[in-house]
C-alpha cells in the first residue's frame, strides 16, 4: 500500500509540474505565437484610427476608401505601399516592439502611427 501513496504522489507532482510549466510558456507545448490582425480606414485625407496600439505580431491592413490614391510610408522606412486606389489595400507585420509613425507619400499632411507592444 505504502508503494501506491509514493507512486501517486510522485504522479501528482508531475503532473503539476507540467501544467505549470505549459500554462507559463506556450511555446513549449508546441504551440506557435500568434499573429493577430488590425485595420486602418484611409478616408477623407485621414487615417483612422489616427493612433493605432497592436501586440507583436499583429498584421496592421490599410484601405483605401477614398476615391483618390494614397502611398502609405514609415517614416523610419520600414514599409512603403503602392499608390493604393480606391479598395486597393496595404498589409504589414510588425514584429518589433516600437512606435512607427507614418505618412501619406502623396499627401505628407496626412499621418498615423502604430504602436507596437
Amino acid at each position: 500500500m505504502k508503494k501506491s501513496k509514493v507512486y501517486f504522489a510522485g504522479l501528482t507532482v508531475a503532473i503539476a509540474y507540467t501544467v505549470v510549466v505549459l500554462t507559463s510558456n506556450p511555446a513549449k507545448a508546441g504551440s506557435e505565437v500568434k499573429s493577430q490582425a488590425a485595420e486602418v480606414r484611409v478616408d477623407n485625407f485621414t487615417f483612422g484610427p489616427k493612433s493605432l496600439t497592436v501586440p507583436v505580431n499583429t498584421t496592421v491592413t490599410w484601405v483605401n476608401r477614398d476615391d483618390i490614391p494614397h502611398v502609405i510610408v514609415s517614416d523610419d522606412g520600414a514599409f512603403r505601399s503602392k499608390a493604393l486606389d480606391t479598395d486597393d489595400k496595404y498589409s504589414f507585420t510588425f514584429t518589433k516592439p516600437g512606435t512607427y509613425p507614418y505618412f501619406c507619400g502623396i499627401h505628407p499632411t496626412m499621418v498615423g502611427q502604430i504602436v507596437v507592444q
